[in-house]
């Protein structure tokens, strides 16, 4: 399995550990059962994952068929809802993950990818990237942060109120930009030079790049 912690086994070999776990966990809540079963059970279990990660490592298309393809969920700053409901993750789940590579602002990401692991993988718009020691410790200003007013078609009303802003004034801002109907919005931020990201429910793919292994 190398050098990994659980959060980064794939599927298949956190379910060897699974079943390893629940051969010794019944051979040691029984201690009348012979222990060779056991034995040999957990060999041929050792010997059974060797020979996948052998047909992984030669043939590219068993590693597709036992572990999760990584997965775009957003591109040029809009949320990829079909992708996202193919791996079961929740706005807020990605909104978190975000927030956890201190990325405030949707409309700055370039590409932001679900690796097999469950991890995020990241790319802003290079004009939203830092600039590096290399150029002086000089770091570029973007904008701070953005607010989500609607999630999955609802509005999220505590925060218009905390932004001193009506449900009729986000219409009209909706309206405006050509989308009357909330309901039909994945997300919607709020910015704080007062403008609005979109998200729709149903955003094309067909320019999305395929990601592979």
């Amino acid at each position: 399995m190398g050098k990994r912690s659980i959060g980064e086994l794939p599927v298949f070999d956190f379910l060897v550990i699974l079943v390893l776990g629940s051969v010794v966990g019944a051979d040691i809540a029984d201690p009348e059962i012979n222990h060779i079963h056991t034995v040999v059970a957990m060999i041929g279990i050792a010997i059974l994952q060797k020979i996948i990660i052998h047909l992984k490592l030669k043939h590219r298309r068993v590693g597709k068929l036992l572990t999760f393809e990584p997965i775009v969920v957003i591109y040029n700053g809009k949320f990829i809802m079909e992708n996202m409901k193919k791996i079961s993750y929740s706005i807020d789940n990605v909104l978190q993950m975000l927030r956890e590579k201190n990325v405030f602002h949707t409309e700055d990401v370039e590409m932001a990818i679900i690796e097999a692991n469950g991890k995020m993988s990241l790319k802003l718009h290079p004009s939203k990237e830092s600039v590096l020691r290399e150029d002086l410790s000089i770091y570029k200003q973007g904008k701070n942060f953005e607010l989500p007013v609607i999630l999955d078609g609802e509005i999220q009303y505590d925060l218009l109120g905390w932004l001193d802003k009506s449900e009729e004034w986000l219409i009209q801002q909706l309206i405006a930009l050509g989308e009357p109907n909330p309901e039909l919005l994945f997300y919607v931020g709020f910015t704080q030079n007062q403008q609005l990201i979109i998200s729709k429910k149903h955003q094309p793919t067909d320019q999305i790049p395929p990601i592979e292994h």
